[in-house]
């Protein structure tokens, strides 16, 4: 019974978004205050420490938001200044074949793009430049979706993975593991079944393309394209996988793995190499298919200003550079960053155990590098006054919603996990003595999930990571909320929690391909509104077919014993 209480507010948040469409800020703001009442009327939980906790929430999500607002505010810069435009122009001349151009600006560019930036910025900038190369634009829409899932993990500088890590860090810390150890493990564990999910989904776009919106509405037509695809695979699988496995630098590997493949791939393509005998277009688009494929509205394009492309990649070298060599702590600037004298260390707020906040300010990579790279750019870029504006005014306009839904998403995790009541615990047969999670309701959620699927619970676990971001619209959202009930649940049934959480993460950036908030924005950006449900009933089979390679890749490593837990708990 009280698992079911405990469920409440998430199963309130699901509803209000999945039936009655409403937004993240609304339903998250809704279930943290369902929260607040199950945790004090139920659990007993003081007012002074539901306030306590909610402020710790608050303090603990604008790591997250200083990052999603620093590389929005740099891919804004980058459009009003031209670069963007620049670097579009430079896939015109590989080729004409649409299953390639999928697979390089789709795929690849993309991936790149989610890896410094995400939050909704690949599809957005992506899809417009496939619809200037020929791409209908209901195509171009589902394809940048359904490729908008293997790179949101590590995700944009890392944020999606180390949120999850952040989140279950107390629980790491208390289970006796080295925390930079779990999040190193993790990193790998995210990447390898993710990769190999990976393989199979570049190839399962080019086969929706073909399928879905080709003239001849076959599968056979995205066989020649396979070779490609495979090398494209293999390519950003090298590149990607070295990073994660490594180096471990979860900031690094999206950004690093795609960006390497870019120029290797492109190469390959204007060669020839492994490409198909015979191009496949979209040649005559307007006379064939569905008319629903067609934009409805005029779609605003970014600025062009013919600069050229040395100077609209070097803002992405600078933030490179400046990333390698802090997190790789080369000139000990890393442990610089992390120094007492830079970091904001708040315990005990309101007078409440467990009520902390812990910031260091230069080494969010929001607040550095991507804040004053941007602000270098404008100058580099001879931006206008009003170009600038401009950056900074859409920036604050789209991480306000992003920011709001955080702010509130990990008020309500603080409060799942920071409940407790010797009375319930009595009532489950804990033993006599508690801490905070014999009894919390995110324990009971957990004991809930774990009674009903034991040992076997690796399968739904990445379904609920799809479920998180289908609801929220974010990967680190849907980790904010799941990430300390997946490690929780675990714990119970005695499976190894980093692969658990691995799971979890994965399912939140291929919940990107379904995510209701992605399908809507696509759609403006590309002037396809009306026909979201077309794109969200076209990309749930890929979404399920990754989902399940994933489960039964982590599936395999659990069912042959293989545990990487004593790793991390080796000091």
């Amino acid at each position: 019974m009280y698992s079911l209480i405990a469920a409440v507010p998430i199963l309130a948040c699901v509803v209000m978004m999945v039936f009655f469409n409403q937004p993240a800020t609304r339903s998250l703001i809704t279930a943290w205050l369902l929260a607040c009442v199950v945790g004090v009327l139920v659990w007993g939980m003081s007012l002074q420490g539901a306030l306590a906790q909610t402020l710790a929430g608050f303090l603990n999500a604008l790591s997250t938001i200083f990052i999603i607002f620093g590389a929005i505010f740099l891919m804004n810069t980058l459009k009003q200044s031209g670069a963007m435009a620049s670097i579009s122009t430079m896939f015109n001349s590989i080729t004409r074949d649409a299953r390639i151009q999928a697979v390089l600006i789709g795929f690849v560019f993309a991936g790149f793009v989610e890896g410094s930036s995400g939050f909704g910025t690949p599809a957005a900038l992506c899809a417009p430049i496939l619809m200037g190369l020929g791409f209908p634009p209901l195509a171009a829409a589902t394809i940048c979706l359904i490729y908008n899932s293997t790179p949101v993990n590590p995700g944009p500088v890392g944020v999606p993975l180390i949120t999850a890590a952040s989140v279950v860090k107390d629980q790491v810390v208390q289970a006796g593991g080295d925390f930079d150890k779990f999040q190193f493990l993790l990193t790998r564990w995210v990447c390898i079944p993710n990769m190999i999910g990976g393989v199979f989904i570049i190839f399962i776009g080019v086969c929706v393309l073909c399928k879905v919106y080709g003239r001849n509405h076959s599968f056979k037509d995205a066989l020649p394209a396979l070779p490609f695809c495979l090398f494209s695979a293999a390519v950003v699988a090298c590149f990607y996988l070295f990073m994660a496995i490594f180096v471990g630098t979860p900031e690094l590997v999206s950004m690093v793995g795609f960006i390497a493949a870019l120029p290797v791939l492109m190469l390959a393509a204007r060669k020839g190499f492994l490409m198909p005998k015979d191009e496949w277009t979209f040649e005559g688009v307007e006379e064939w298919g569905d008319k629903s494929w067609q934009s409805s509205v005029e779609v605003s394009k970014t600025k062009s200003k013919g600069m050229s492309t040395k100077l609209a990649w070097l803002p992405y070298v600078i933030i490179g550079v400046l990333l390698v060599l802090t997190r790789l702590n080369a000139f000990g600037l890393k442990d610089l960053f992390n120094s007492a004298a830079l970091t904001t260390n708040v315990t005990g707020i309101l007078g409440v155990e467990n009520a902390n906040w812990k910031f260091s300010w230069l080494y969010n990579p929001g607040l550095f590098p991507f804040v004053p790279v941007a602000a270098l750019t404008m100058l580099l870029h001879h931006m206008s006054g009003e170009e600038c504006a401009t950056a900074v005014r859409d920036s604050f306009k789209q991480a306000k919603g992003a920011a709001i839904a955080l702010l509130f998403g990990v008020a309500m995790v603080q409060i799942y996990r920071y409940t407790s009541s010797a009375a319930i615990g009595a009532t489950v047969g804990e033993a006599a003595e508690y801490t905070f999670k014999n009894s919390s309701m995110l324990y009971m959620m957990a004991t809930g999930l774990a009674s009903v699927f034991s040992s076997a619970y690796f399968v739904v676990a990445p379904l609920i990571g799809v479920l998180g971001a289908f609801m929220s619209g974010s990967c680190t959202v849907s980790n904010t909320l799941f990430a300390s009930l997946q490690f929780e649940t675990a714990s119970i049934v005695g499976l190894p929690q980093i692969l658990i959480i691995a799971l979890q993460t994965m399912g939140g950036g291929i919940g990107n391909m379904v995510c209701v908030n992605n399908i809507v924005s696509v759609c403006a950006t590309t002037g396809t509104n009306g026909v979201e449900g077309k794109i969200l009933r076209v990309n749930i089979w890929p979404c399920l077919i990754y989902a399940t390679i994933v489960m039964l890749v982590i599936g395999a490593v659990i069912l042959s014993g293989f545990n990487p837990m004593p790793e991390m708990l080796a000091r």
